[in-house]
């Protein structure tokens, strides 16, 4: 047989023998290990990518479908039909269980949004892949993700998407119901969170401290005999801590005195004051008046201990009107929520805002309060950065 010189190509269009040769390539490269040992597969596999390159897009499609059932595809056969058009890897990335986090990866980075969609789509998506998807910040993709239960986030993933919910609503009510969630990434949420977002949050997060407290109630004591030196443990027991006045004599009538003044206007003295009394950081309660929606200040005033009708005179103290549909939402979120667990949540955001916010979160929290043009806005009362600085006030 004369076979023809490879110098000289042919401008025929692709025959039958191209597509056979695909085939039966693709068949040697499929071949169980008990017929065809690991470099007989490479050389098999070497020869089809070379053939591939120049095969038509239906062609290459064939032999991916043909490949994604394998138990060990070949990887230089994976990455070159991963960065093909999406027709093509969609083979693979649809149908191949095999692939490897590191294909997936590769596939993500040298590719488009519609192989990104199809990884997110898989039936098990790995937290490194999660991870690396996130962090093209592609809506449709993250959508994808949150909605796929095979899909695992980790930590940091989790705390990146939280950053990304704020102005996305559909993102966030996607996000509030992933089982990777956790207290600390919900009530960061919680400030640009909508009413409904709110609502489920106090649903699914607002907790007891009741274990955390009878597990460390000596401690306290033994705390106060040292004269609480020991910062890193106050802050822990500080958050702890049933109490949310502080003990101590209060000749100006304590938060009570705080609600009849503000009957003659909020000032940034008052809330300043009010923080105090309550044990909280100034910041933090520069950000629970300064919220629009009015569940933070509702919450507050329940975990204090204050009545409703506290509420509403704050409320009016702020220059706002009873009419508001947020003072609705703030009453709702008054009732809903106990007192222990309103407590819990407002240490949480006081704890948190100091202890565990990644650079990302607090980027988004420091542009919600750039949103917010009121007077109490936390960023002009005080600086996020130097938050655990303050802690001992």
């Amino acid at each position: 047989m004369n076979l023809p010189s490879p110098e000289i190509e042919s401008e025929a269009p692709p025959s039958r023998t191209r597509g056979a040769l695909l085939k039966r390539l693709a068949d040697v490269v499929s071949l169980p290990a008990s017929r065809i040992n690991a470099f007989e597969r490479a050389m098999a596999a070497d020869l089809l990518v070379d053939v591939l390159r120049e095969a038509e897009a239906a062609e290459r499609r064939k032999v991916a479908r043909r490949l994604a059932g394998l138990s060990e595809i070949p990887a230089n056969l994976v990455r070159l039909l991963l960065r093909d058009q999406v027709e093509v890897a969609e083979e693979l990335l649809s149908h191949a269980a095999s692939l490897s986090d590191a294909d997936l990866l590769d596939c993500a980075r040298m590719t488009r949004l519609e192989h990104r969609r199809l990884i997110a789509l898989r039936k098990a998506v790995s937290e490194v892949v999660c991870d690396g998807l996130i962090e093209f910040g592609e809506v449709l993709v993250l959508h994808c993700l949150l909605k796929n239960e095979g899909a695992r986030f980790s930590n940091a993933g989790v705390e990146a998407v939280v950053a990304m919910t704020r102005g996305d609503a559909r993102l966030t009510q996607m996000l509030l119901r992933r089982p990777e969630l956790r207290p600390a990434h919900a009530y960061v949420l919680f400030w640009w969170g909508d009413s409904e977002a709110r609502r489920l949050i106090l649903q699914r997060f607002a907790v007891s401290r009741e274990i955390l407290r009878d597990a460390v109630s000596d401690i306290f004591s033994l705390a106060a005999e040292e004269g609480w030196r020991d910062q890193l443990s106050a802050r822990a027991l500080r958050f702890i801590d049933s109490r949310q006045r502080r003990r101590l004599d209060e000749p100006q009538g304590g938060l009570d005195a705080m609600v009849e003044a503000a009957q003659n206007g909020v000032t940034t003295e008052l809330v300043d004051e009010v923080a105090y009394l309550s044990n909280l950081k100034a910041a933090t309660m520069a950000k629970i008046f300064a919220d629009r929606g009015g569940e933070p200040l509702a919450i507050f005033c329940k975990a204090a201990g204050l009545p409703r009708s506290a509420l509403h005179a704050f409320w009016s103290g702020l220059g706002r009107q009873e009419s508001e549909p947020a003072l609705e939402h703030a009453v709702i979120a008054f009732d809903m929520v106990p007192t222990d667990k309103a407590q819990t949540m407002v240490r949480y955001w006081d704890w948190s805002l100091t202890s565990s916010l990644t650079p990302a979160l607090l980027r988004a929290i420091r542009d919600t309060d750039e949103d917010d043009e009121s007077e109490y806005s936390a960023t002009k009362n005080a600086n996020l950065g130097s938050f655990a600085k303050d802690f001992a006030r």
